[in-house]
């Protein structure tokens, strides 16, 4: 079944969708480029769940188990800098982040898998996700859809610029952490700079806060358990004279418990509002929970490692550390146990080791045919 994957169309497919990308919740002409693809393959069942989001069934010859597999497909709000010939041709949009790799990847799987239904067993479920990029995410959109009733396994991959290209990245347990944020508004009193007596200043109030929310992972945290506070945005004031009336701070936690997860939130608040009221001042606060963290199930993980073992021998199967990165392939494993694993496509002679998120991001494409190779085995290991 390995031997019928294209990399030539694989190929084409990435790039032509690379070219043409499209922001979250936007996937308007990517959407139908997959559908109308799908619908050439032989035997498939082709639906949109949702707005943007595709969905394709096959029922194979043999009893088995209901697989679902996923790739997402939306772009980012960045102006690329690569000069390639497939080089996006929306201004200021990018695939920056290998989703549209993804989606070659299993635009490629559920070909070849058609071609080959009378060996197929069980039930596969291809799910090209929109939205993975911007919250609430498309993954709980397709999910309260419906996609995952019946679904024994679901397995997701992410092509990765920080690892060399055709390794396998295996993580049991935690792989991606929660991405939740907090907003905070410090109502002061403004006045002049050189009175600040008369001021309730919110800028010296809220250096104060930030020093002080450090002090969740290091005072407040089990050094045995993993959690990140980090404050992204300060605004404040507009001349060198003037101290603001007000300031407003924007930052993210990420961890992989969901106690932590509450534990955050409630101690925030609790360094916000004993700081403010010390200092004369009020505030308004928000902290909003993101996806949930990603969880590999270990029974479902042992078939993937097993996999790449079969496949690429141990030289090329790194287990890597949880990241504490956001993902909402979390949406697809409340529903089913499964597992999210990592495919290197990072190459410093082909430039493609730029990190994610960066305007020069690109993929090694020799990476693409190995994460087919991947999904179908697997698929087959999944159901033998």
């Amino acid at each position: 079944m390995e031997q019928s994957i294209r990399t030539e169309r694989l190929v084409k497919w990435r790039r032509f969708m690379h070219a043409n990308p499209e922001l979250s919740f936007q996937e308007v002409n990517t959407s139908q480029f997959v559908y109308d693809t799908l619908l050439s393959f032989e035997g498939l069942e082709v639906s949109r769940p949702t707005q943007y989001s595709v969905m394709a069934v096959l029922r194979g010859a043999k009893s088995g188990k209901t697989i679902g597999l996923r790739a997402d497909m939306d772009a980012l709000p960045i102006q690329e800098e690569n000069e390639t010939p497939y080089k996006s041709s929306v201004p200021g949009v990018m695939h920056a982040c290998g989703h549209d790799g993804h989606t070659a990847i299993l635009l490629e799987t559920a070909c070849v898998l058609s071609q080959h239904k009378d060996e197929v067993a069980g039930e596969i479920r291809f799910f090209f996700q929109h939205a993975e990029e911007q919250f609430p995410g498309g993954g709980e959109e397709m999910v309260e859809a419906g996609v995952m009733e019946g679904v024994d396994a679901v397995i997701g991959l992410h092509l990765m610029s920080g690892l060399p290209t055709g390794k396998i990245g295996i993580a049991y347990g935690p792989m991606m952490a929660a991405p939740d944020v907090f907003e905070i508004v410090i109502q002061g009193k403004g006045g002049h700079a050189a009175h600040p007596q008369e001021t309730v200043d919110p800028i010296v109030i809220g250096a104060q806060i930030i020093s002080n929310l450090q002090h969740i992972v290091s005072r407040n945290t089990d050094a045995f358990k993993q959690r990140v506070v980090s404050v992204t945005q300060f605004n404040a004031g507009t001349a060198d004279n003037i101290i603001p009336d007000t300031a407003f701070l924007l930052g993210t936690v990420r961890c992989f418990d969901e106690e932590l997860r509450k534990d955050a939130k409630r101690r925030i608040e609790q360094m916000i509002q004993g700081i403010t009221a010390a200092h004369g001042a009020t505030y308004t606060y928000d902290y909003r929970y993101g996806y949930r963290p990603v969880i590999n199930e270990e029974t479902i993980t042992k078939v993937v490692e097993q996999s790449a073992l079969e496949l690429f021998g141990k030289e090329d199967v790194t287990y890597v550390s949880p990241s504490m990165g956001g993902e909402d392939f979390s949406a697809f494993l409340q529903k089913a146990k499964g597992c999210f694993f990592k495919l290197g496509s990072g190459n410093p002679e082909k430039g493609t080791n730029y990190p994610h998120h960066h305007p020069r991001f690109d993929i090694d494409e020799d990476a693409l045919p190995l994460g087919v190779q991947m999904f179908l085995r697997v698929v087959k290991n999944l159901n033998s």
